[in-house]
């Protein structure tokens, strides 16, 4: 007989670790006990013959759940405590180690078979969920993962749910933190625009059946309020963009399942793969040339965003909509975050929607869809939040200290960094709006609490060296409050530094990168270099660059004839010359007052140097169509 504590870290709270380990320890005839602890990670103590034991840990290793992932197990010996069986203990906040904050993960097939199936009590449940899916990060307010420390914690189990819980045999719902059912969970209603509640039977089909009508509903989802309309009708999609004072970014669409997304776009079998995977990112596929989408969702686009319904309650709306499929993006007002609470509905929305589909489980943290495209063979995350934050990245190299870094302002996302991790935050967005900067301290402090940086050694703040930038004023801001020294990194330094840790290069490297705002060292606008580096050591050489362009304001990057304007300005013409040009592109009036500014600025050399690669694609695109505007990043280019 032998006995050992084994600590296991990755992704192991809130996948079904614990049933996991009870059942295969008692299956073998070991005794003693699995807990979850405060860092993330699982304990256990197993006691029996060496033979057992030996079968267990490869078990662990062999036959875990689907969304757990092992990255550590240590493991030590240890007198025999002669436990009479094996239990499942009750958490300990005590952190031994680090380990995964779990992820919100999408309903996995079983769960689904269950809401389709009219003999099961879950039939048509819109929260159905069980230990190998749902919502995880999304509910938690801290860690361990217990039910009492989610927002799930309010619903008490039913007789048949707590038989669930308590059954060993039952795989997936054996101590399973976020299940429920009909009878003691989430409850739905439907609401009109000033929150007045709407007598129905089925909030879902009658949510449904408004959509089908041409009605623009709200949908509090899994991780905040979504916008659902009609994505086949051009006037409900313009009076859409109307109402969201959105008029050109793309919107993402949800359907049914891959085979609906079929008919709108091509897709290969790892496509699929992906779209069903746990994470279900929206994927950027090329648009189907018979798709029956109004040309108005992606107007100029040869892409379409798409993705599958991921919650049952998703789920079972598209089921009952005409299509089976819906526009289905972030609940917000342009420019802001999406909201994740009535209030927020009630005063951001309600004259953007008609009706709002909602339920009463509280959305602890706010998490935004991620999405997803392919570049030459590969995909790359282009925003990483619901199914991948805020899981860590493990690197190949000692990060030699903590470190707590603020990000930039554009698709801003913070992170906090530790022995060879990184853990980043989900999606924050732009912190143009003070609701956006407020979410990147909460989900920054939430990650130093959590993950306990700072315990042991004072952490380091890293921001960007752009001095105006409202990510930079907050750490700085963070520094001074917590007594804390930090370093300012050159945005595009940083660009290359992170491929280079993404590919695992080492030594020295050319990084070409293209951008379009980064304050350099020089005091001008960066965006087109050449910078060579060393990964072993900090620091770099600016070897080449693109040709500077002036840039007079922020209006610039919005109105690409004005960086034409200023550009040939620069070069010497007149502006006589340079309104003979624009006239024979065809501009506008008002167009030419814009680029008579900017004329007029240049020769007052009242404008800062950009060797910016985004607003030389600007420039190109005003010659193209001066008449062209930003509403969305990179659309002119």
């Amino acid at each position: 007989m032998r006995a050992f504590r084994a600590v296991i870290t990755g992704l192991v709270q809130g996948v079904g670790f614990r049933p996991f380990v009870s059942r295969l320890a008692r299956e073998l005839g070991l005794r003693g006990y699995v807990r979850n602890i405060g860092g993330g990670e699982v304990e256990l103590w197993i006691e029996g013959p060496e033979e057992s034991i030996n079968e267990f840990l490869a078990g662990l290793i062999h036959e875990k759940p689907p969304p757990a992932i092992i990255e550590q197990v240590f493991l030590e010996e240890g007198a025999i405590q002669n436990y009479e069986s094996f239990y499942i203990k009750t958490s300990s906040e005590t952190a031994y180690t680090r380990s995964n904050i779990p992820p919100d993960l999408a309903m996995c097939k079983y769960c689904l078979k269950e809401v389709l199936d009219p003999r099961n009590r879950r039939y048509m449940y819109p929260f159905n969920s069980c230990a190998w899916c749902g919502p995880r990060f999304s509910m938690m307010y801290r860690i361990p993962y217990d039910r009492e420390n989610t927002s799930m914690c309010k619903y008490t189990l039913c007789s048949e749910c707590e038989g669930e819980y308590r059954d060993p045999a039952n795989i997936r719902r054996y101590h399973a933190q976020g299940i429920s059912c009909p009878g003691d969970g989430p409850r739905l209603e439907l609401l009109d625009k000033n929150f007045e509640r709407i007598d129905c039977e089925n909030p879902i089909l009658t949510a449904a059946k408004l959509i089908d009508e041409g009605h623009i509903v709200g949908v509090k989802g899994l991780g905040g309020y979504h916008i659902a309309a009609l994505a086949t009708n051009d006037e409900v999609v313009l009076e859409l963009r109307r109402r969201k004072k959105r008029p050109s970014k793309p919107f993402a669409i949800m359907g049914l399942n891959v085979d609906v997304l079929k008919k709108l776009v091509y897709m290969t079998r790892e496509d699929e793969l992906l779209l069903n995977s746990p994470q279900a990112p929206i994927l950027l596929l090329p648009k189907h040339t018979d798709s029956p989408v109004s040309r108005y969702v992606s107007p100029g686009l040869a892409y379409e965003g798409v993705f599958v319904a991921y919650t049952p309650l998703h789920y079972i709306l598209l089921l009952n909509t005409r299509d089976k499929f819906l526009i289905m993006t972030s609940g917000n007002v342009s420019g802001e975050p999406m909201c994740i609470d009535e209030k927020c509905a009630k005063t951001r929305l309600s004259k953007i929607v008609d009706y709002f589909l909602v339920h009463d489980r509280e959305i602890v943290n706010r998490v935004d869809d991620s999405v997803v495209r392919k570049t030459g063979g590969n995909y790359v995350v282009l925003r990483r939040s619901r199914g991948y934050a805020p899981a860590w990245i493990t690197l190949s190299f000692n990060l030699e200290g903590e470190y707590i870094a603020f990000g930039g302002d554009l698709d801003n996302v913070g992170g906090v960094g530790f022995e060879n991790r990184v853990v980043l935050t989900q999606y924050i967005g732009d912190l143009d709006s003070l609701a956006a900067q407020e979410d990147l301290m909460k989900y920054l402090e939430f990650l130093v609490k959590n993950y306990r940086v700072g315990c042991e050694t004072k952490p380091l703040v890293v921001v960007d060296k752009h001095p105006r930038l409202h990510a930079r004023l907050l750490g700085l801001l963070y520094a001074t409050r917590n007594n804390l020294e930090y370093i300012e990194v050159q945005h595009h330094y940083a660009h290359v530094l992170s491929v280079t840790t993404d590919l695992e290069i080492e030594g020295s490297v050319a990084g070409l990168a293209i951008d379009g705002v980064g304050w350099g060292d020089d005091n001008t606008i960066w965006g087109g270099e050449v910078l060579v580096v060393n990964t072993r050591k900090y620091g770099y050489r600016r070897v080449a660059s693109i040709s500077q362009i002036p840039i007079t304001s922020d209006r610039d990057t919005r109105i690409p004839v004005r960086i034409l304007s200023a550009y040939l300005t620069a070069r010497g013409f007149e502006w006589s010359e340079i309104e003979r040009v624009l006239k024979t592109l065809g501009v506008s009036s008002s167009k030419l007052l814009e680029a008579l500014s900017s004329h007029t600025l240049v020769t007052q050399r009242r404008y800062t140097p950009a060797s910016s690669t985004g607003r030389l694609l600007d420039m190109v695109m005003a010659i193209i169509d001066p008449e062209v505007e930003r509403t969305y990043e990179g659309e002119p280019a």
